[in-house]
């Protein structure tokens, strides 16, 4: 066991909040992620759940194979032409 403060000096984390302010954060981070592609979101969790199950080098590989996947999705395009429009991207899961 290690101190949050510890955890975070070692860079296993990347912030520490206060206990009061943890589901409030939490929220903030989920509204962040949500608001990327669907497809990317289903793709990265599905990646670290079985990338838990996996070597290193396979799990490499399949986020490589989930990466080209999601290049080649209208919401990439969506995504890219967005940020060169300066826009927020309508996402639609394709």
């Amino acid at each position: 066991m290690i101190t949050a403060q510890e955890a975070y000096r070692i860079g296993l984390v990347n912030e520490v909040v206060p206990t009061a302010d943890l589901i409030n954060r939490a929220e903030t981070i989920l509204k962040q992620i949500a608001s990327n592609a669907p497809l990317a979101i289903k793709f990265a969790l599905g990646a670290a759940n079985k990338g838990m199950e996996m070597s290193q080098s396979e799990g490499l590989l399949l986020e490589a194979s989930y990466f080209g996947l999601c290049a080649a999705t209208e919401d990439k395009q969506e995504g890219t032409s967005a940020f060169l429009e300066k826009r927020i991207p309508q996402f639609r899961g394709r």
